[in-house]
């Protein structure tokens, strides 16, 4: 899966895709620990790793919920990072894996989701807006590139 995305030349979000595997139960020891804030980095703060996963248990894409936002990913980054394999996309699969991250962020307390697209990727774009994403501003991030800032209103339970 990682070669598709590094074949793109795009930034792996999120970042949680670029662990190594190889030792399944320490990777899964670790998101636990960035889970609970046990086993953060400085400047992160506890977030959810969920996986996307087909029948035949290919990994499509996944998601991160970051539980609360500090003033970095209040600017760049917000609540929620998503990504689809390139092979994978225009699918469908990436309004789903949002649909179903914004369940998980209302249950874990969110109730105004955050949400961020390079202005450059119209499809990421598009699912958040199919999600209820309401264009509030854009922002240019440390690489320069212009990121659109969303916000999306969690359904009562």
């Amino acid at each position: 899966m990682l070669h598709e995305w590094n074949a793109t030349g795009e930034i792996l979000v999120p970042f949680t895709l670029g662990l190594d595997p190889s030792d399944f139960p320490a990777m899964l020891k670790l998101l636990e620990g960035y889970r609970t804030g046990n086993q953060i980095p400085d400047g992160y703060v506890p977030h959810s790793t969920f996986w996307l996963v087909n029948a035949d248990r290919r990994v499509l894409g996944a998601v991160n919920i970051r539980h609360r936002l500090n003033d970095n990913l209040r600017q760049i980054g917000g609540h929620i990072g998503y990504g689809i394999r390139p092979s994978e996309r225009r699918k469908g699969h990436a309004t789903e894996l949002l649909r179903l991250a914004l369940i998980e962020a209302r249950n874990i307390g969110i109730e105004r989701a955050l949400v961020h697209c390079r202005k450059t990727n119209v499809g990421s774009a598009r699912v958040i807006q199919k999600n209820g994403g309401v264009l509030e501003s854009e922002e240019t991030d440390t690489a320069g590139q212009v990121v659109q800032r969303y916000w999306i209103e969690m359904v009562p339970r």
